[in-house]
C-alpha cells in the first residue's frame, strides 16, 4: 500500500490499493472453510428470526380471551417480576457479596452498572421457567399463563439489559 500512496489521492480511490483490498478479502474468503463461510451467512437469520419463531412455536401460547385479564393475573404478573426484577437483583446482590468477602474481584474497567445489565440479561429465562411452570402448575391454563410471563419478561428483560448496557 506505501507505494500507491499519495497525499493527494484518498487511499480508497487508488485504483492498486483497492485491487490490494480485494486480494486481501479473496484470500480470507479461500482459507475459511465451506462450512464456516454459510454458518457466518446463515447465523443472522437463525439467531434472529428462526432461533425465536422455534422457541415461540414450541412454547405453545395461544392467546386468546381478555389480554387485560392475561397480564393482571398473579401468576403472570409473579413470573415477571421474578425474572425481570429478581433475577437482576440476585444477580448484582450475590456478585456485591462475593466481591465484598474477596471471594471475587469486580473485573478491571467493569462498573456495578454493567453488572446490573449482565444481571438483566439475566432475566431471559426461556427453556428453564417453562420446565419450572410444567411443574410447579398442573391446570394447562395456569401454565399457559406463566408462559405469557415468560415470554413477557423475556423481552422486557432482554430490552431492559439492552438499553442499560448500551448507556453504561
Amino acid at each position: 500500500f506505501s507505494p500507491a500512496f499519495r497525499e493527494d489521492i484518498h487511499p480508497l480511490s487508488n485504483q492498486r490499493e483497492q485491487e490490494g483490498i480485494y486480494a486481501i478479502e479473496k484470500a480470507c474468503e479461500e482459507a475459511q472453510t465451506p462450512l464456516k463461510r454459510l454458518e457466518d451467512k446463515l447465523h443472522s437469520w437463525v439467531a434472529y428470526f428462526i432461533m425465536p419463531a422455534f422457541a415461540l412455536a414450541n412454547a405453545g401460547v395461544i392467546l386468546k380471551g381478555d389480554v387485560i385479564s392475561t397480564f393482571s393475573s398473579s401468576i403472570t404478573l409473579g413470573v415477571i417480576a421474578g425474572l425481570v426484577l429478581g433475577k437482576p437483583i440476585g444477580i448484582t446482590l450475590l456478585s456485591f457479596i462475593a466481591v465484598k468477602l474477596n471471594l471475587a474481584e469486580l473485573p478491571e474497567g467493569e462498573s456495578w452498572k454493567r453488572i446490573l445489565g449482565a444481571g438483566m440479561l439475566g432475566g431471559i429465562g426461556f427453556t428453564m421457567s417453562i420446565f419450572i411452570s410444567g411443574l410447579a402448575f398442573s391446570d394447562n391454563a395456569m401454565i399457559d399463563l406463566a408462559k405469557i410471563g415468560i415470554l413477557s419478561a423475556s423481552l422486557l428483560s432482554g430490552l431492559c439489559g439492552y438499553i442499560m448496557l448500551r448507556k453504561t
